[in-house]
């Protein structure tokens, strides 16, 4: 929990901004990231039927051996590249990229680039 009780809700009024122009549609759905203290979560979402395509999270057993011993900003890459792989699976190539109201940097950078490179578009 953060120091400051505010920032969680200066957090929600970005996000809440962000989303005013963000959304997702069947084309192109909605590449959400979640962070906590210790863990990322990503989902691809299709907002105007308001199902949830792809997703993967830190806490996945196979992100867990895959990124083992590794600080939080290489395993948000991994977290990246698995929901790029599961996404682009179900035929999904572009999307649009919601960071959550949080910074673009560090691990939101970071697993937006590695779902970059792993193939999907935005």
């Amino acid at each position: 929990m953060p120091r400051d009780r505010n920032a969680v809700k200066l957090r929600a009024v970005r996000h809440a901004r962000l989303r005013k122009k963000v959304k997702g549609s069947e084309e192109r759905p909605r590449l959400c990231v979640f962070r906590s203290l210790r863990h990322i979560y990503a989902q691809v979402i299709d907002d105007q039927a308001g199902k949830t395509l792809a997703s993967a999270s830190s806490q996945e057993s196979s992100v867990r051996q895959a990124s083992e011993g590794e600080a939080k900003i290489p395993e948000a890459a991994v977290v990246g590249k698995m929901v790029a792989e599961r996404a682009l699976a179900r035929g999904i190539s572009q999307v649009v990229f919601d960071r959550g109201g949080y910074k673009y940097h560090g691990r939101v950078k970071a697993l937006a680039e590695a779902t970059r490179e792993s193939g999907l578009v935005f």
